[in-house]
């Protein structure tokens, strides 16, 4: 029996046309091997399926490798979605997801305590890649696997899923993560497009990459694709968002509040901002664990990234300080104009005051890794002439590094956060890095020039 994603007009009808009548009997699941509405405490999953398993079910740390499928609505957009079966994976230690609005199938991955989108197609191609999908999540393929870590034999999905409690000890690592904030008091010098882009390069090399949004402006989240929402009911980041994370002690740790971004291959884990964070900064300025909460919901994920990088708001505001007090290293990007050169004594009193509180912390002085030369001209007389006197000026008047990167202004740079994704009526923001949009571009050279710097600066091998 085929597929057809036009017969699905509801989510029972994908859970009924795709995965019972034609997914689980093509991927080889018989009725005993699979169950339908399975609930955990406060989880419930649509479909749960075993490579061997028999009615009633019995779930320990000897059941086999297990898929999760989720059903949507075909109008629903999966990427509202993906952050939950996300949890569900991680907190239920669950190896394979599926998700699906039968307009859309995903399969995610997960490997210890990250979790990967590992095939992507539409429906209508469903048939003709149905050996790729076996060959992932196929009940003989999964047969041939054993779980890589047994799954508990007690689980209660009903607590917060907090990283305090995972065994993460198995993935420690030599190397200690290395936090990057990037951070200047001008706006309009680049700094998103710092931040997103190297996240993508950084990323790219084989490197575990979170990012961190601090800016009320959520320009970073926005270039990172998890804003996609046409309307503010359909807002799915106001109530998870950076600000929680900030506000409680006890709830919202980073693997609930962050997303996993498709805006760069691999897929990078933002923490989003939301434009009502500004509002909510006298309150936390009055609670007095606010400015190291982030430090604090840091260390229980700290062997999952190798990298954090941080993006701050252009102030000398509340959000500027936490992130500067969490920061190990700094990047100031600057345009090199007279202005953003003014403001280079801000950042550098700034810093003064954050170093001060640090060390009241036991915490090393933050290393500058230098002044990142941004949205600079290409234009040949500029380079030549004018490019190395505004470089020069850096250490000789404000006694701060000039790094060896340049980001040029290019066309690409700005299309790459411009691209859009169709969706019947609607045109949906799907934003690219650089290195994905058009990886053989001058732009895309620049940041894979600037990852292997940072990477050397921060002591990560490139």
């Amino acid at each position: 029996m085929g597929f057809n994603p036009e017969f699905c007009r509801n989510e029972s009808e994908v859970e009924s046309k795709l995965i019972v009548q034609y997914l689980l009997p093509q991927l080889g699941y018989t009725p005993d091997t699979w169950h339908q509405e399975v609930t955990f405490g406060t989880i419930r999953l649509d479909f749960l399926a075993f490579a061997t398993q028999t009615i009633p079910l019995v779930w320990d740390a000897n059941s086999p490798l297990s898929v999760v499928i989720e059903a949507k609505h075909p109008k629903q957009n999966l990427n509202r979605h993906s952050r939950r079966l996300r949890t569900y994976l991680i907190s239920l230690n669950v190896p394979y997801g599926l998700l699906t609005n039968g307009k859309e199938i995903r399969i995610y991955q997960k490997v210890k305590f990250e979790v990967n989108l590992v095939f992507q197609c539409d429906g209508r191609e469903v048939e003709a890649k149905i050996d790729r999908i076996k060959e992932l999540i196929g009940r003989n393929s999964l047969k041939k696997h054993h779980y890589q870590n047994a799954t508990p034999t007690q689980i209660n999905p009903q607590q917060e899923l907090n990283a305090q409690s995972q065994p993460i000890s198995e993935t420690r690592r030599q190397q200690p993560v290395k936090t990057i904030a990037v951070y200047h008091n001008k706006g309009g010098v680049g700094k998103t497009t710092t931040v997103v882009n190297l996240a993508a390069a950084i990323r790219k090399r084989g490197k575990r990459v979170l990012v961190i949004d601090l800016d009320s402006q959520a320009n970073t989240t926005f270039a990172a694709g998890l804003a996609k929402f046409d309307d503010e009911e359909l807002d799915n980041i106001k109530d998870c968002n950076v600000r929680h994370l900030l506000q409680s002690e006890d709830f919202y740790p980073i693997p609930k509040v962050a997303q996993k971004s498709q805006f760069n291959n691999p897929e990078i884990d933002v923490v989003p901002a939301h434009i009502t964070l500004m509002k909510y900064e006298n309150e936390l300025n009055n609670l007095d664990y606010s400015k190291l909460m982030l430090l604090k919901k840091l260390k229980p994920v700290e062997d999952l990234y190798d990298v954090v990088i941080i993006d701050t708001p252009p102030s000398l505001n509340l959000y500027a300080r936490i992130a500067l007090i969490t920061a190990d290293y700094l990047i100031i990007p600057s345009d090199l104009k007279p202005f953003a050169n003014q403001g280079l004594v801000n950042v550098k009193e700034i810093i003064k005051q954050t170093n001060e509180f640090r060390n009241f912390i036991n915490k090393d002085p933050l290393e500058i890794l230098g002044v990142l030369a941004c949205k600079i001209s290409t234009n040949a007389r500029f380079i030549q002439y004018t490019l190395p006197r505004r470089r020069e000026v850096i250490p000789k008047r404000y006694g701060l590094k000039i790094m060896e990167s340049v980001i040029y202004e290019r066309e690409e740079l700005a299309k790459c956060t411009e691209q859009i994704q169709i969706v019947g009526n609607l045109e949906i923001p799907d934003p690219r890095s650089v290195l994905d949009f058009k990886p053989d571009s001058f732009s895309a050279q620049d940041f894979e020039v600037l990852a292997t710097e940072v990477l050397q600066g921060i002591g990560i091998a490139p």
